[in-house]
Order: structure tokens, then sequence, then C-alpha cells
């Protein structure tokens, strides 16, 4: 049987003593496996099912949420599918359930493609990619959008990695998010204004033990240093995964689901999503880039896996 996410894109590179391992799916894109000597820095799924609570999900032309799908677009109402309803929202962009074509795939990377064409509440033609590439320590991710249409066409750029770190319980690790403010939210999960995150429970610089948060927040004013931002989560015995992106990533949604289907049954599991825009971007321009017809976006993170000094 055809696995229903259709083809499966094994990566595999020889990094000195560690063997560094992800499979890539042909549907959505999605990051469906990453490890290293076997230790996983994402929470795997089988290939007999569809990406579990959107895990790995490439998220383009926007990630998160359009409140009830609807925008405007040079005064005119633009009107998306709702594929969230019980939120009544547009949710993750367009290409969720596409399958990719593949461009290139060698032993240790693979490039895929996919159009977005226009479709309800979308007038514009995009021609996006997205590249995996393995390193020694983890995952290189590269994303690609080339505006096709002929005027400029609102994008924005996300991802949805689950990090864990082995068979270490996802209850008993912390987690370090560098983000200074976080966005408070509708009964939508429509951002309604942004706060400074000091003093609230979404104040996530510090350690904070992911059993003790119960979280589904978009947090902003993403701290950088030479233009990287990084986050991690950390085991008891001093392990980390990092994920890094770069400057075009200046926000996050830190998502802490209770009941993740992960391979041994529901459990707790932690999302860090970067994002170059928060929920809702098309009616507030906040973090939205226009394209100019022609025009081409790159924009890169990446997941690590570091060890304690010895």
């Amino acid at each position: 049987m055809r696995p229903v996410t259709g083809d499966q894109y094994p990566l595999e590179l020889h990094a000195g003593r560690r063997m560094v391992r992800a499979t890539v799916t042909q549907l959505a894109a999605c990051l469906r496996g990453l490890s290293i000597d076997g230790v996983d820095l994402v929470e795997p799924w089988g290939e007999d099912r569809l990406a579990p609570m959107g895990s790995g999900l490439v998220l383009v032309p926007w990630p998160n949420r359009i409140k009830d799908g609807l925008w405007l677009l040079d005064g005119r109402e633009q009107q998306l599918d709702i594929t969230e309803p019980g939120y009544s929202n547009a949710s993750h962009g367009l290409l969720r359930n596409t399958g990719y074509t593949l461009v290139e795939h060698t032993g240790d990377a693979v490039t895929l493609s996919a159009t977005v064409f226009p479709q309800h509440g979308w007038p514009f033609l995009l021609d996006t990619g997205v590249t995996y590439r393995l390193v020694d320590d983890g995952i290189e991710v590269t994303h690609r959008i080339r505006n096709d249409s002929s005027s400029a066409a609102p994008t924005a750029i996300g991802a949805h990695p689950y990090l864990k770190i082995g068979d270490v319980p996802t209850s008993d690790l912390v987690v370090t998010v560098a983000a200074d403010t976080y966005f408070e939210t509708d009964d939508q999960m429509i951002p309604v204004a942004e706060h400074s995150v000091d003093g609230t429970e979404f104040d996530l610089r510090g350690e904070r033990r992911v059993a003790e948060l119960n979280l589904n927040v978009g947090l902003g004013a993403v701290v950088r240093e030479h233009g990287v931002s990084r986050h991690r989560v950390t085991a008891p015995d001093g392990r980390r995964v990092e994920l890094w992106a770069g400057e075009e990533f200046g926000f996050l949604q830190v998502y802490t689901p209770t009941a993740f289907p992960t391979l041994s049954g529901p459990d707790l599991a932690i999302a860090i999503e970067p994002m170059t825009a928060p929920a809702n971007a098309f009616n507030t321009g906040q973090g939205l880039r226009w394209l100019q017809p022609g025009e081409e976006w790159t924009a890169t993170w990446g997941i690590r896996y570091i060890l304690p000094p010895a």
C-alpha cells in the first residue's frame, strides 16, 4: 500500500561518529522524523496517517489563523475557505493538502516544490519550494517563494515542528523561548492586543518545565543574536534540542497539547513554530511581506542537537 502522505524521502548523513536521519513526505512537504544516533529530535509519526495536529507542516502563504477566513484586498472582501471549523477560521495556509513535486533528492537533502494557485479568497499565483538539508548536528530548512502573479501578493511563512529528546518524557523537559511579547486573543484565537511577557505565564525566557504549561500562544518581539533567534528544550541530563531561525522569523507559536498522538499513545507534546508573521496578518499587516511580481523570497530555520560538555 502506498503511504497516505505519498512518496517518502529518507535522508541520511554520516557526520563523524554521528548518524543523522530524517524523513520528508510528498504531501505538504512534512518533516515526519528527525533523529541523531537514534535519538528523536521531533515527534515522529507513521506513514500510514496524516500529520497529527499539523506536525511538520509547511505553512504558506500564511501561518496560523485568518479570522473568519476574511480579508480585504484593495477594499474588496476576499473569502478564504474555512479550514478550522471549530474556530471558524482559515488556518495554516493553502498547501497542507498539496502533493509537492520532487526537484532533487540526494542522500542528505531533498528539495520539493508546489504551486499556490488562485482560489477562493486568494487571487494570486505563487511558485514555492522547500529544501531540507541534514547537517552534522541536525537539519537546515530553507523556504523559497516567488510571486508569479501580475500584482503584489501578501505572503508569510511558518513551520510546525514538535520538539522532543529521544525517550525523555516531554513533561520532564524544560523550555526556553527568546520572545519578549505575547498576543492576547479572542475566543477564535485571533490576536486583539500585544503585551509584554513580564510577570505572565507566557514568559518563557527562563527555563520553564513543560509539565507546568498549558499553552497555545503567539509570541513576538523575538530576540536575536547576530540575526538568529534560538529557542530550546532541555532534558534533565543536559541534552538540548534547539530550534533556530533566521531574521525573517520574528514570531512564534508555542503549543503544548496534552493528547498528542505519539507512537506510544496520547501524551504531552510541545510545538515551537517559527513564523514570519503572527495570526491574522492578512488583516493587521503585522509581519506581512508583499512580494512584487517576479520577486523571490527565501527564509531559513533549523533544528540542532546539543550534548552537554563531557
